[in-house]
């Protein structure tokens, strides 16, 4: 799969991604930048945020990249103050901070529990309630990066279960109070997607990879562009009379469910 934008569809624009240093949200980012915009990415390790600031700039997107815990608002609220007097109002606000790691409920501190709910929940809201003010109202959006669990019971996933859950909730509810000031918010909820820290902890080898995509109703793993292409949709005109909603790009897990985690 291969990224689909126009050249210069983004161009003038100011993206904004938390969680941006690696991962998904790092080819989003790249995404959005290979489309002419200007993105601002957050992150907590400053050698992995100018790493990641250096490679966009390597594509030819203007970048500029800040160190922050999304738990902390008063940090996320300078950082996009500072984003802002650069590259101007934000356009777009990609919230993809998240914490995981399988264990199950028995076997999980309570700040164990306590720390992804914070990452996911608290920082996505974080985020959110900073970047109001800020964005460039019509037309701006917001879009949450989920995840399956918040739909579907999976084991040694309680605390993701939990988080991502409130995170769709929050997507929906500010959708309907921030409708009124002309800004979308949507989640994105990535399943099984290749080269990605998720799928080398929950499916770490040959067999369990196998696994994975035979249980897939597209039979195959996804991989970053897929989650890229999906959020150029959602953050253009395109989509400027869709908000609230959550979109699966899963190749159908959801459908399946959880257990594939237990074969």
């Amino acid at each position: 799969m291969a990224l689909h934008y126009r050249e210069g569809q983004y161009a003038g624009r100011h993206v904004f991604v938390t969680g941006g240093s690696s991962g998904i949200n790092l080819r989003l980012a790249e995404a959005f930048g290979l489309a002419g915009a200007k993105v601002s990415i957050l992150g907590r390790k400053p050698d992995k945020l100018e790493a990641a600031r250096a490679r966009l700039e390597g594509q030819g997107t203007r970048a500029q990249a800040f160190s922050a815990d999304v738990r902390d608002y008063a940090a996320v609220d300078a950082a996009l103050a500072r984003a802002v007097e650069a590259f101007g109002p934000l356009d777009v606000l990609v919230c993809g901070a998240a914490g995981n790691f399988p264990a199950p409920a028995m076997a999980m501190s309570s700040n164990g529990f306590k720390a992804v709910l914070d990452i996911d929940v608290l920082g996505t809201f974080n985020a959110c309630r900073a970047a109001f003010e800020r964005f460039k109202t019509p037309g701006a959006c917001v879009l949450n990066i989920s995840a399956p669990q918040a739909s579907v019971a999976y084991p040694m996933q309680s605390h993701v279960c939990a988080a991502k859950a409130g995170v769709d909730m929050l997507t929906r509810t500010l959708a309907m109070e921030w409708g009124g000031a002309g800004i979308r918010v949507n989640s994105i909820s990535p399943g099984p997607i290749d080269e990605t820290e998720g799928m080398s902890r929950l499916a770490g080898d040959a067999d369990a990879r196998q696994k994975v995509e035979r249980t897939v109703p597209l039979q195959r793993l996804g991989t970053k562009d897929d989650v890229a292409n999906l959020a150029l949709f959602l953050a253009s005109d395109a989509a400027s009379y869709v908000t609230g909603a959550v979109y699966a790009c899963d190749g159908g897990m959801q459908l399946v469910g959880g257990t594939f985690m237990q074969l």
